[in-house]
């Protein structure tokens, strides 16, 4: 696996942005660049051995600058939601930036998905590794301490995207960091994705309100169009009446992941029957949410020219909870001081024929 760097544009501040490629000896290819954290496309073959760029996005730094869709990019402080942008923390109160309706989403304002990272390509485990590092300072958004952020990007030769995150703070604070890829493994350009067939490792999903916030609630997904534990066309879901799919516009909901021990595993299977593309989704966190798209609006002028309407790309985060820090019953997201923040997800491509 190999790492190439070149320039990608500047920030209105004259700063330069990079855009790294990551290549495996099988061809498949992701381009990542340093502001945001955005992972910009992932290219990986079908059943007939044809490349496609599976992850929805945009050619230029203008656009990822001016028109915010969180497109592959790296969310935090906070990713989600949480509820009326407050949390309390050691007695004190914190009210955050309300930018979802009457929520704090992805970290605010200015979050991870809106700063420049350091870049630098090292070596780990063997194989060259982009590390991402950024200092989020005390009071960033209105967060509690100085954060030191780390997000290390591979490509293994098993065509797995391998990302590990890591961060300390010198105060206790809130962490919940995540990806937020959109695919479509047809090709970022191809349409909608209801012919995608969707396996969730969880028996469980988190209730939402009509705002997209859990309430609390922990619902079996037996017998509701949340049931993906075999693997499940995603079309039927995204018609249904249930209460929940009307909340969510669609699918916008957390599932309650069966592991809960904290160690790499999987957590989902995404599969496009007619180009037999086939993704697998491990991870180390409690939590995945399932979005497929509902506010995507007919956006011209993406990648290759592509426009992306209503439901052209998913997204499969993994998490801790949504609105953790009201419901005690949740995985907390809160970092002590000095402690440290550790979290691996894998994307594995491959073909089902």
């Amino acid at each position: 696996m190999t790492i190439t760097k070149k320039n990608f544009g500047k920030m209105k501040d004259g700063r330069e942005v990079h855009i790294y490629k990551l290549v495996n000896q099988n061809g498949v290819e992701v381009e990542i660049i340093n502001y945001g954290a955005i992972v910009v496309s992932t290219s990986v073959p079908d059943k007939n051995g044809e490349f496609k760029d599976v992850a929805l996005g945009f050619d230029d730094l203008d656009s990822y600058l001016n028109r915010n869709m969180f497109f592959g990019a790296v969310v935090g402080r906070h990713a989600n939601r949480i509820e009326n942008g407050v949390f309390e923390l050691n007695g004190v109160r914190y009210q955050l930036a309300k930018n979802d309706g009457p929520n704090h989403l992805h970290g605010g304002l200015v979050g991870f998905d809106k700063v420049l990272w350091d870049g630098e390509i090292i070596k780990k485990d063997g194989r060259e590794t982009l590390q991402l590092s950024y200092l989020s300072k005390d009071g960033e958004e209105n967060y509690p301490g100085n954060l030191d952020v780390k997000v290390l990007y591979s490509l293994s030769e098993d065509n797995e995207l391998i990302i590990e995150y890591h961060a300390v703070s010198d105060k206790d604070t809130v962490v919940n960091l995540s990806n937020h890829s959109y695919f479509n493994l047809l090709g970022h350009d191809a349409g909608d994705i209801s012919t995608h067939e969707l396996k969730i490792y969880a028996d469980k999903f988190t209730e939402i309100d009509e705002n997209c916030l859990p309430t609390g609630e922990i619902l079996d997904v037996k017998g509701t169009p949340f049931d993906f534990t075999e693997l499940t066309p995603i079309g039927p879901g995204l018609d249904s009446k249930h209460p929940q799919i009307i909340n969510g516009g669609g699918y916008d909901h957390n599932w309650v992941l069966n592991a809960q021990d904290g160690k790499l595993a999987k957590a989902a299977e995404l599969y496009e029957p007619s180009s037999g593309r086939f993704m697998e989704v491990y991870t180390t966190k409690p939590g995945i949410q399932f979005y497929s798209g509902n506010f995507l609006d007919g956006l011209k002028n993406c990648k290759d020219g592509a426009t992306y309407g209503k439901r052209s790309g998913l997204c499969l985060e993994t998490q801790f909870f949504p609105n953790a820090l009201k419901h005690k019953h949740f995985p907390s997201p809160i970092l002590r001081a000095g402690d440290e923040y550790n979290h691996t997800t894998i994307y594995k491509f491959s073909v089902k024929k």
